[in-house]
């Protein structure tokens, strides 16, 4: 939904982008309907916003499915879930307040509790800018004495004394630096989460804290003897990937052919079932179906399959379908689906073997398991083999549910081309994206065309109203279609790259996302609408280009006043109501789901957001907030409002709709914190090219000086936490094992440890065990131990975040119960296997009907393939209701925490 929206949102501020620049050739220059703009944009979507946040506000009173699943769902562990919140049209807002964004740290993920933080940093940045900059610049800017109207009024543009440009240079250097410490300190403050996060019992103990993967392993070395000399007895498991081409084929039309019976299943019953109730009402003299069902069953099992639900529908009534599209032959689809099974369950039982014995073809990449998390990081952290490019890159913390198996296979001269070549066409992508924007705009144009392209005379003779909507509603649907596309396409080419895991596609695709987001959302339409508002004048006075552009620059910023109400209101709205999500779940479900599996899997599936898409959008807002800082003030102020809006909209979210399905271990904040400084740049850029054109010399040299230091100063940063961001340190491990002893309630002998951060009050105890926790309060309230040092007051706390959010600090808000770290002998045998090994034969589910037919089809499939009627039946209506009470059908499966 909120994908759908933002690129409509987007396609129709270009549009607009456009009408604005076409108002302004030709018009005075120092006129300016920014202000009728401002308040054309704000009322209707004011009003839009107004109406969506009411239809929420009633709405998630009845449907509490969709807007607060996390609550209550079955699917969930109860220390998944977030805390009812009362039912009211309003009374649930101060709840709701109460609730601390810590509660998606310990409850969610760690990558969404910091993306929450990132908005509240960008909310931060812009209202300290306000803060900064308007009681200096906005009425330097205003007296500025170009003679400029309206909201243009307040920017660079009405500045006509070189002098005062000095004002709007000291200031820069405040508001720059003032962003640079925000993101050194929250870079701080990520590095000490990451190392508390990682250290913690919850994390350190999974296997896949010990387990590293090696890509681009020589054929040599593709030997378990080999690979275990050479990491000696710290090797616990070793799985060497396989070609799993066959058996992928085998388990998908096993699979397939299983679920086609499952449908068949539930059609056959349905008919039945069907037949019966129309019977019933009709007085028919089947009433005594459950007095005779046991025998009728014990009787049945022997004889011929179906022949309880014969006594109520035909013969050719039986579900059928054609072994091939059209010219296939017609069978009965449940016999012939319990003879394919017979076949395919074979197979893929002797090809699961013989991958599990090694007697599959090896392909180059190689997972080993230590025991410990540092005997693991001292093998991510050493060159592993004498070549270069071999064994490398490799990975640690991996998911078995977030591999991307195919790309498991590539030789490293392979990787290294498709690196390239993804690259290439992401930068080619970027670039000319234009011109499919282009055509877009010409269908918005083209009845202007008709007088220069004679063939195109026929678009004349079209209704009124249908051009109308060609040239008015068609390019705005078709560009929205376009920015919708973009996402998908960029993380499509992540993955074509080579990346092994899913985690690693995403924050390619931040990097890819973003790059787009500042050209094509940002300079070139910054750019462009600049230059068109002043194209008439330079045309008639070529000589006056640079002085016109300084004066029209500035202007664009009205386009993202614009941008950041729309933004912060419909979108925030927009996020709440889920409208499309409410339609497909209500509509789509009722349509498509004809058996329990499908119902149950709609139901039990949450929303999921993608990282590497939504971190670049407000990113990139944040940028453009920098970049105008100090040339148009204004923009701060709705930037702030916008994003603080957004960051309600997915705070809430976030605790009662959302998940999680791929982690990052919140990477992707660190590199959104490094993405927000091209705000910086592009405002130190912006801010020299305007003292140029305008022949200030003094601000020009401060503001370049300001930028050689600026880049230096952050290639100091990277050098210093770049290693942090990518390895654990040595000198935490034993520190952390004495705090663990110390909160099991046995003394280390280390008074460092006593001291810091640990959790030893015995009722509050959230050690290793989780036995004595209190599983129903949340870190945030007076549930955690006294932090290591006394409450700082605010600015000491901002100032010195190495002091007071150091490990010891943030460590108390890592859950440290959140969940029993075992597996079952099976489960860690086949961890790291392709899931087609591991694959086991799928239970099928039916629902259970009175006349007995559900029981009878149990007993006779069961012979080839599991399958269970319990926890579904057949109302009156002869509609499918299953259990949900209880969220735990018979195909449930716990989540493993790998």
């Amino acid at each position: 939904m909120d994908t759908t929206l933002r690129a409509f949102n987007d396609a129709i501020l270009r549009r607009q982008s456009v009408q604005s620049k076409d108002d302004n050739i030709g018009s005075a220059q120092n006129k300016s309907n920014s202000l009728s703009s401002f308040v054309s944009t704000l009322i209707p979507v004011l009003l839009v916003a107004g109406v969506m946040t009411l239809l929420f506000l009633i709405l998630r009173r009845r449907f509490r499915r969709q807007y607060a699943p996390r609550t209550y769902l079955g699917a969930l562990r109860q220390q998944e879930r977030s805390p009812d919140l009362p039912n009211g049209l309003f009374n649930w807002v101060g709840p709701f307040f109460k609730i601390p964004d810590s509660y998606v740290l310990n409850h969610g993920s760690i990558d969404g509790f910091l993306f929450l933080r990132y908005l509240k940093i960008c909310v931060a940045i812009c209202f300290v800018g306000c803060c900064i900059t308007w009681p200096v610049l906005l009425p330097i800017n205003a007296t500025g004495g170009r003679g400029l109207e309206q909201l243009d009024l307040l920017t660079f543009g009405n500045v006509v004394n070189k002098n005062k440009y000095y004002a709007h240079t000291g200031i820069a250097w405040i508001f720059f630096s003032f962003v640079f410490y925000m993101i050194t300190r929250e870079s701080i403050y990520y590095i000490n989460l990451r190392q508390a996060y990682l250290f913690s019992p919850l994390y350190a103990r999974r296997v896949s804290s010990r387990t590293v993967l090696f890509t681009s392993v020589p054929d040599q070395y593709l030997d378990e003897a080999r690979i275990r000399r050479m990491f000696g007895r710290q090797l616990k498991n070793l799985w060497i990937a396989t070609d799993t081409t066959k058996i992928e084929d085998l388990v998908e039309e096993r699979d397939k052919v299983a679920f086609k019976l499952e449908a068949a299943e539930t059609k056959l019953i349905k008919l039945a079932n069907a037949a019966r109730l129309k019977s019933t009402k009709k007085g028919g003299a089947h009433h005594d179906d459950e007095s005779h069902l046991g025998s009728t069953l014990d009787g049945d099992d022997r004889g011929e399959s179906g022949s309880v639900a014969a006594r109520w529908i035909k013969a050719k009534q039986r579900p059928t379908h054609r072994t091939k599209p059209i010219i296939g032959k017609k069978v009965d689809t449940i016999n012939w689906s319990r003879v394919e099974l017979d076949r395919l369950v074979g197979e893929v039982e002797r090809e699961q073997a013989t991958h599990r014995a090694g007697e599959a073809k090896f392909v180059p990449s190689v997972f080993v398991e230590f025991y410990t998390q540092t005997q693991a990081q001292a093998a991510y952290q050493m060159l592993a083999h004498h070549q270069a490019l071999h064994m490398a890159p490799r990975y640690v913390g991996v998911d078995p549910g977030e591999i991307i198996w195919k790309n498991l296979s590539m030789k490293w001269y392979m990787r290294i081309i498709r690196n390239i070549a993804t690259i290439a066409f992401v930068v080619a992508l970027i670039v000319f994206w234009s011109v499919p924007v282009a055509v877009v705009g010409i269908i918005s144009n083209i009845n202007f065309l008709t007088d220069k392209v004679p063939f195109l005379s026929f678009i004349n003779k079209i209704p009124p109203v249908i051009l109308g909507l060609i040239t008015g509603l068609l390019p705005s649907v078709l560009l929205a279609v376009l920015m919708a596309l973009v996402p998908i396409f960029l993380r499509l080419l992540a993955k074509l790259g080579g990346l092994p895991t899913l985690s690693r596609v995403e924050l390619r695709t931040q990097n890819f996302y973003f790059g787009f987001q500042v050209v094509q959302v940002f300079l070139v339409t910054t750019l462009s609408s600049a230059a068109s508002a002043a194209v008439t004048k330079i045309i008639q006075k070529p000589a006056s280009a640079l002085n016109l552009l300084a004066i029209n620059l500035p202007k664009a910023s009205n386009f993202y006043i614009s941008y950041f109400i729309l933004q912060g209101l419909t979108i925030s709205a927009g996020l709440l109501l889920q409208l499309v999500a409410l339609l497909l779940a209500r509509v789509l479900g009722k349509l498509l789901d004809r058996t329990p599996r499908k119902m149950y899997r709609r139901w039990a599936r949450l929303t999921a957001l993608g990282w590497g898409t939504v971190f670049p959008i407000y990113a990139n807002l944040c940028v453009i907030a920098i970049t105008y800082s100090c040339i148009a003030p204004l923009v701060l102020g709705f930037a702030t409002i916008g994003l603080y809006l957004i960051y309600l909209a997915y705070r809430y979210n976030l605790l009662f709709v959302y998940t999680a399905k791929v982690d990052t271990k919140g990477l992707v904040y660190p590199r959104a914190l490094q993405q927000t400084t091209v705000g910086i740049y592009l405002a130190i850029v912006c801010m020299i090219g305007l003292f140029a054109i305008n022949v200030a010399i003094g601000p020009l040299v401060l503001m370049v000086i300001y930028l050689i230091l600026a880049v230096l100063y952050h290639l100091s940063l990277n050098a210093a936490i770049d290693p942090l961001l990518k390895y654990l340190p040595k000198s935490l491990e034993a520190e952390e094992e004495s705090l663990l002893a110390l909160e099991d309630g046995h003394s280390s002998g280390d008074r460092m440890a006593n001291e810091k951060g640990t959790h030893i009050d015995a009722s509050n105890r959230m050690g290793r065990n989780g036995a004595t926790s209190n599983r129903g309060h949340m870190p945030g309230d007076k549930d955690l131990p006294a932090p290591p040092q006394k409450k700082p007051n605010f600015f000491s706390k901002w100032l010195r975040p190495d002091k007071f959010t150091d490990y010891h600090t943030l460590r108390r808000l890592v859950p440290r119960d959140f969940a029993e770290i075992a597996y079952a002998p099976e489960t860690e045998r086949d961890a790291y296997y392709h899931p087609a090994i591991a694959s086991p034969t799928p239970l099928l589910w039916i629902p259970r009907d009175a006349a007995g037919v559900s029981r009878q089809e149990v007993k006779h499939t069961s012979r080839h393939i599991q399958m269970t009627d319990e926890g579904a039946h057949f109302d009156e209506k002869n509609k499918i209701v299953w259990d949900e009470h209880s969220g735990r059908p018979p195909i449930y499966e716990e989540k493993v925490y790998y």
